[in-house]
C-alpha cells in the first residue's frame, strides 16, 4: 500500500466516518495506520479480509494498549493450545490462563492467520469473499472464537464506524485461501510451494528430521547458511521456490518495511533472491531500504 493511498484513504476515514455521526478514537485511528500494511500483507497471502483482522486486533488488544500486547505482542487474545513458543500469564475466563507470546507484532499477525486457516473450525469461512466482512464476523463468532455473545457485532460496528472495509480492496477476491494445509506435518503451500512455519527453538536440523527434507536441501532452497538461526513463525520451504512472486497479488511492487531484507521479501512471497535482484536491477551488494519499491514479478 503506498503513501498516497493510505493519507487519501485516512482522511476518508476522518471525514465519511465523522460524517456519518460516528466519533473517531485517536488510538484506534493510531492503530489502524500502524499496522493496516500488515492486516493487507496477511490478506493477501492468506485470504483473510484486511478489515476482519485489523477489528480484532482493535478489540482483543486494546488499540495495542492490553497487557497481553504490551507483555506478549499477542494483539488477537489467543491462548496457548500446544504452543511451543515463549508465554505469558494473563487473567481471562479463568485466572492466570497461558497466552501466545511473540518476538514482535508481526509474529502475531502472521500466527493469527495460521490459527484461522489451520483450525478446521473455521475451514469454512474461507468460501466467503474478502468483501463479505459481515459474514466473516458472524461466522468467526459461531465458530467459537471468542465467549462475548455480541462479538460479531462489534466487529461489525468497528469496521463500519472506521471504514476498514476499505482495505479489503486492495486486492482481487480469491477463490479460495492462497495458503492450504496438508495435515500430515502440517504442511502449507504459498506460490506452489510447501513450507512449514518455524516454531519457537527450531533449527533446520529438527525441521529436517520432522519433514524428512535434508538440511542440504533445505539451506539451499531456503538460500540461507545450514547454521543460520531461524525466527519463529517465518516460512521455511521443503521444495525450490518459483523464480516470481504468484499472480495472485494484485500489484508486481513491495514497498519495504522497517526490519525487512531482500532474504526475508523473497521468502515472504515464495520466491527466489537472485530474481529480486535481477529484475529490480540491484548490485547483490545492495542493501535495501525503508520505502524501497522492489518489483516481485
Amino acid at each position: 500500500m503506498n503513501n498516497v493511498f493510505r493519507i487519501l484513504l485516512m482522511l476518508a476515514v476522518a471525514i465519511q466516518c465523522n460524517a456519518q455521526g460516528t466519533r473517531s478514537n485517536s488510538a484506534y485511528l493510531q492503530y489502524i495506520d500502524r499496522y493496516a500494511g500488515l492486516a493487507v500483507e496477511q490478506m493477501k497471502l492468506h485470504g483473510i479480509p484486511a478489515s476482519i483482522t485489523l477489528a480484532q486486533g482493535l478489540i482483543e488488544s486494546g488499540a495495542g494498549q492490553s497487557e497481553l500486547a504490551r507483555k506478549g505482542n499477542n494483539h488477537f487474545g489467543i491462548k496457548c493450545h500446544g504452543w511451543q513458543g515463549n508465554t505469558v500469564y494473563h487473567d481471562d475466563d479463568a485466572a492466570g490462563e497461558c497466552f501466545r507470546a511473540y518476538d514482535n507484532v508481526r509474529q502475531s499477525y502472521e500466527d493469527h492467520s495460521m490459527f484461522l486457516v489451520r483450525g478446521s473450525r473455521y475451514r469454512n469461512l474461507f468460501s466467503l469473499s474478502t468483501s463479505d466482512y459481515r459474514g466473516w464476523a458472524r461466522g468467526l463468532k459461531a465458530a467459537g472464537y471468542a465467549t462475548n455473545p455480541s462479538y460479531a457485532e462489534i466487529l461489525i460496528r468497528i469496521i463500519e464506524q472506521y471504514c476498514l472495509y476499505e482495505y479489503d480492496r486492495d486486492k482481487p477476491q480469491p477463490q479460495k485461501p492462497i495458503v492450504t494445509e496438508v495435515e500430515e506435518f502440517g504442511v502449507l503451500v504459498r506460490n506452489n510451494t510447501p513450507y512449514v512455519v518455524v516454531r519457537n527453538g527450531e533449527t533446520l536440523s529438527s525441521i529436517s528430521r520432522q519433514t524428512g527434507v535434508s538440511v542440504r536441501k533445505l539451506a539451499k532452497y531456503n538460500e540461507m547458511p545450514r547454521d543460520m538461526t531461524l525466527i519463529p513463525g517465518s516460512p521455511i520451504y521443503l521444495e525450490k521456490k518459483p523464480k516470481h512472486a504468484s499472480r495472485v497479488y494484485k500489484g508486481k511492487y513491495h514497498e519495504v518495511r522497517a526490519g525487512e531484507s531482500i532474504h526475508s521479501i523473497a521468502q515472504l512471497y515464495a520466491m527466489r533472491v537472485e530474481t529480486l535482484y535481477k529484475i529490480n536491477r540491484l548490485p547483490d551488494y545492495y542493501g535495501v531500504k525503508v520505502g524501497d519499491k522492489l518489483r516481485i514479478r
